[in-house]
């Protein structure tokens, strides 16, 4: 995409805008405001793919009905520290976000707590909950499973989900987040990427003859992502639907994959409360030191070696002092809703 179709918008003005479209659409003023505010923190945070990009398609599903705008999460079981609830089709982001305060609840009471989800729908950035919980001091592990969209290893047929996985922990001011799907680019990166018609850093998939390529236009097409690290990556993308399944009493990627729209997705919440452990008082400073002797290691070209999460903070930074990069055709589109 050419430089002079990207503008910056305030932080302030897009969740404004998000809040006024989500209002229009009979959003309460209390969701609207949660809602907005997540769909922008994704975007200040350099998650666009899962932020402003995403926000027309998030009301076309409302308009569709496969996002139930009114519904909200109820508990089904409760045993010990675990729990299962049901999405009643919710918006994702909220149902996501509560039962990560129920896993937090848990394990407040607990040192920790286990939410399962069912029938919820996209939580958009994974790692919203795992930094949402990490400030509060828990120590976060989170996944959901999605519709097929990948091949197993060796297979053409996209069998598995590409179920991103998320673990969360407090550090310093911030926080150490990985948010990773298990293709090896998510499919949001790769429709921004072909959106600006450039190539993936790195091999991610094939194209329609089974070439290896970086082309994500191609992987598009073809529908062959490549799993993160081959067949473990495959392996460990399958045990996340089995286990999401299970312990939500939720769907798995075949029943999901039986809808044209992803929806009725399961998920897992995990919170542990730090506090509670008995090495509690010297977990920063082992957390510190772990991270800098990670850091000593020689960097390959230019590029600083960074930690999961970090990045994302010096993107919010200059989004917050410079205005969120966002493409024009997107952002004229989102005002016309």
């Amino acid at each position: 995409m050419e430089q002079e179709q990207l503008i910056r918008v305030r932080m302030h003005d897009m969740q404004q805008q998000f809040s006024t479209v989500l209002l229009k659409y009979g959003f309460t003023a209390v969701k609207a405001e949660t809602l907005s505010q997540v769909f922008a923190e994704n975007s200040l945070d350099g998650v666009y793919t899962h932020g402003v990009n995403r926000f027309s398609r998030f009301i076309q599903y409302v308009q569709q009905g496969h996002v139930q705008k009114d519904n909200e999460p109820s508990l089904v079981h409760a045993f010990g520290v675990i729990e299962q609830w049901n999405g009643n089709g919710g918006p994702g982001i909220l149902n996501a976000l509560q039962c990560t305060e129920r896993a937090m609840a848990i394990a407040t009471g607990n040192g920790i707590g286990m939410v399962g989800l069912a029938n919820t729908n996209h939580w958009m950035r994974g790692g919203t909950y795992g930094w949402h919980a990490a400030k509060k001091g828990f120590a976060l592990i989170s996944w959901t499973n999605t519709i097929s969209v990948m091949p197993s290893w060796g297979a053409t047929e996209a069998k598995l989900g590409n179920n991103p996985l998320v673990f969360a922990i407090p550090y310093h001011d911030e926080a150490i987040v990985l948010d990773m799907a298990m293709s090896q680019f998510s499919y949001g990166k790769m429709e921004m990427k072909a959106m600006r018609g450039e190539s993936l850093e790195v091999p991610g998939g094939f194209d329609a003859q089974g070439n290896v390529t970086t082309d994500a236009a191609a992987i598009l097409a073809s529908k062959r992502p490549m799993p993160i690290g081959y067949w473990k990556g495959a392996a460990l993308a399958l045990l996340l639907d089995v286990f999401a399944a299970i312990l939500s009493a939720g769907q798995a990627t075949k029943a999901i994959s039986a809808s044209a729209v992803e929806t009725n997705v399961s998920q897992v919440f995990i919170a542990i409360d730090l506090s509670k452990l008995h090495n509690y008082s010297s977990i920063a400073a082992a957390l510190h030191s772990i991270v800098e002797d990670y850091k000593t290691a020689s960097a390959l070209g230019d590029g600083a070696l960074r930690y999961p999460g970090e990045g994302v903070v010096r993107t919010r930074k200059e989004n917050l002092e410079k205005g969120i990069p966002v493409d024009k055709e997107v952002w004229e589109n989102i005002q016309n809703l």
